[in-house]
């Protein structure tokens, strides 16, 4: 039987705050020794009390305007119950009757990542999102054989859980809804969005039925996936993994379920939990949250333009191609810098907008991106900047520098933080365009390879490059690729008309 997959998301993304939720403690956390990160309050000692985080609660406003999510102008925390030993009161202050934001949608590009052209194959999906709430991280637990060790640093810091409805419909949809969350609130600078690290944990809850059927089959859940590849992977083995029970007659159970990437499969972890096992009830500690108008017009005041709305005006205004505007809009930073670039070298008018950003484009993606990656540094720290940048690509379209030479001088630019022109000067690589000189070149190099240039003239017309090459050569790299070529050609023609 043919089966589909019914998929609906749990994210709960780490927030990059000064402090946890309801105390001081800093949440800056990773690396700290276990344990030394702690107060009463986020340890649940008695008589402590919490007090609400206001950059948090703007924060998860933030995600929810982002996620076109209406935003509670009343809402309440509520006591939510379960008794593991990274919870140290035996409950999480969270939100469950009065989210704070909810009734959204985001709109996902989802690309084939099985096919080998898949930063072109792709279609645009909407995914509803059903709440985005406020709540308090755990502790993290340690296992090692028959021990097990908790560390506290991470309780009481505080996260968005965001729930989608059941929309997503495949492994890759789902890449493509928690990578674009990710990006989300990377720009917004809400979270790193480091799954690695747990800022930022999926967990699909997902279902197969019958193709066509509109009932829902038994739901699984897989808990705390740190990377997309693991959200991928897991759906996948999953859809697999049902489909050959339900196949055979066996019945799917309601499970909560772990990811093994070694093995490359799930494992059960407990009996799935219902939303009553966890005995909701007000917290009697903290008072109702209101969000007044002016305070949510300050907030959507500060919203940039988002991943996907820059992703679509990069391909309009610019016309880059689908990949050139993906690969520049999945980090802000590099998005803003490649826009200086731009208008850096259209200067007020916008001339030649498009061409100057599809030059912009390729020395952002190409020597750039190879330079940061073979030195590990981020676009924050780049010492060349957006107008020096410009100055070097308006030095190879005015013929000063060729295409090779000006990969060279950037490489010292990318070391140094010097400007083109500077480098140029002092090393005295300006393109040689002097017909006259050029064309005492070719002679030179013909002279030098008569057997190569009577090969050519017979018909082996591949030479030509070979004696272009030893044109450059003679040059030392600064002739004009161009000028040589055409020179070249004709002093070839020259002879073989003798």
């Amino acid at each position: 039987m043919e089966y589909e997959v019914v998929i609906g998301m749990e994210t709960h993304v780490e927030q990059s705050t000064h402090s946890k939720m309801f105390c001081s403690c800093s949440a800056s956390f990773f690396g700290a020794e276990p344990n030394t990160n702690v107060c009463p309050t986020c340890l649940g000692m008695p008589g402590a009390l919490p007090v609400i985080n206001q950059r948090a609660v703007e924060f998860c406003i933030m995600v929810g305007l982002a996620l076109n999510c209406k935003i509670a102008r009343h809402t309440f925390w509520e006591r939510k119950s379960y008794w593991y030993p990274d919870l140290p009161k035996g409950y999480q202050i969270s939100q469950y009757q009065c989210p704070l934001c909810y009734d959204g949608y985001i709109d996902v590009d989802v690309r084939d990542l099985s096919s080998g052209n898949w930063t072109e194959t792709h279609y645009r999906k909407r995914i509803r999102i059903r709440r985005a709430h406020l709540e308090e991280d755990t502790g993290k637990l340690a296992h090692a054989g028959n021990v097990s060790f908790v560390d506290y640093n991470r309780s009481g810091v505080p996260l968005i859980e965001i729930v989608t409805e059941p929309d997503i419909a495949s492994a890759d949809e789902a890449y493509a809804y928690l990578s674009a969350l990710r990006d989300i609130v990377r720009y917004l600078g809400v979270s790193s969005g480091d799954m690695e690290k747990g800022a930022l944990r999926g967990e699909p809850n997902m279902s197969l039925r019958p193709k066509g059927s509109d009932t829902f089959g038994t739901k699984v859940e897989i808990k705390n996936l740190n990377s997309l590849r693991a959200v991928r992977d897991s759906i996948a083995y999953e859809i697999k993994r049902q489909s050959r029970l339900l196949d055979e007659g066996d019945q799917i159970r309601q499970v909560t379920l772990g990811w093994d990437d070694a093995r490359g499969v799930t494992v059960i972890q407990r009996e799935k939990e219902e939303a009553h096992d966890y005995r909701y009830f007000p917290e009697p500690d903290l008072p109702p949250l209101v969000i007044d108008d002016t305070w949510l017009e300050a907030i959507r005041a500060r919203m940039p333009e988002l991943p996907l709305a820059k992703n679509d005006r990069f391909m309009r205004d610019f016309g880059l191609s689908g990949y050139d505007a993906m690969v520049l809009t999945k980090d802000r930073a590099t998005a803003e810098y490649f826009e200086k670039v731009v208008a850096a070298l259209c200067g007020e008018k916008n001339q030649g907008l498009q061409a100057a950003a599809k030059s912009a484009a390729n020395w952002v993606t190409g020597e750039l991106f190879r330079l940061m990656g073979a030195t590990g540094a981020g676009i924050e720290h780049v010492k060349v900047d957006p107008a020096q940048l410009a100055g070097l690509i308006q030095l190879v379209d005015n013929k000063t520098i060729n295409i090779n030479t000006a990969r060279q001088v950037f490489e010292e630019m990318f070391a140094s933080g010097r400007d083109a022109g500077a480098i140029v000067e002092a090393k005295g690589l300006a393109q040689v365009n002097d017909e006259a000189t050029l064309s005492k070149v070719v002679e030179e190099v013909l002279d030098a390879n008569p057997q190569q240039a009577q090969a050519y003239l017979a018909g082996n017309e591949k030479l030509f490059q070979f004696l272009v090459g030893q044109t450059m050569k003679r040059t030392k790299g600064k002739g004009n690729p161009q000028v040589l070529q055409g020179l070249l050609k004709a002093a070839l023609d020259k002879r073989r008309s003798q």
